[in-house]
């Protein structure tokens, strides 16, 4: 199965990057949502991700009033749902940026993968065994491999995914080449101009 890449430049610009574009295309699917209490619920979920991203907030105060405030810009303030706050800002009192989410650095074992994959591992190593393991490790093997692929752009071996899966999980997450089969990448280059003008009638 293969699978085409898209360049960044390709894809709008994200109002706030240090969420990741993951956490802002959940924003937009939550915007579909045409139930109130649906839609209600995705917006919690969507904030708790944003909190596991960033723990460092929590000794911040009122640290989740800023998420909330975050989420809501990053819906371009068409959010409508029960938010746990009366006052969460609105695009009119947005006279300033938000302020920036401070980064602390960890050390992170292959930086092509960067420290969230480390963490997504661990959890996953955590998960009891079964048919819902399996599926997020193979999510996340294929997602390294992704990773890899956009820094090289040349093919790699499954079996590499693996021993970094391996490694991460302190042994846990044992993946065999013979039996399992990672995604097979290409990079879609984008389409050049013709250089054809059309003849006027």
């Amino acid at each position: 199965m293969q699978i085409m890449l898209t360049y960044n430049s390709q894809l709008k610009k994200l109002v706030m990057p240090e969420y990741g574009r993951n956490v802002q295309q959940m924003v937009d699917h939550c915007l579909t949502i045409e139930d109130r209490d649906e839609r209600t619920r995705c917006a919690f979920t969507i904030v708790q991700n944003m909190a596991n991203m960033f723990p460092q907030l929590r000794a911040e105060t009122d640290y989740r009033h800023k998420l909330w405030d975050h989420l809501m810009i990053m819906s371009g303030f068409q959010l409508d749902i029960d938010f746990p706050f009366d006052d969460i800002i609105k695009e009119e009192n947005l006279d300033t940026k938000p302020d920036p989410i401070r980064y602390e650095l960890e050390p992170i074992i292959y930086r092509h993968y960067g420290k969230n994959i480390e963490r997504m591992i661990a959890r996953a190593a955590e998960y009891p065994e079964g048919e819902e393991r399996d599926a997020l490790v193979m999510l996340l093997a294929n997602h390294m491999k992704k990773l890899i692929f956009q820094i090289n752009n040349e093919d790699v071996e499954d079996a590499k995914i693996f021993k970094d899966l391996e490694r991460y999980s302190h042994g846990a997450i044992r993946l065999d080449p013979a039996t399992h089969h990672l995604h097979e990448y290409q990079i879609v280059k984008p389409a050049q101009p013709t250089g054809k003008k059309k003849k006027k009638k």
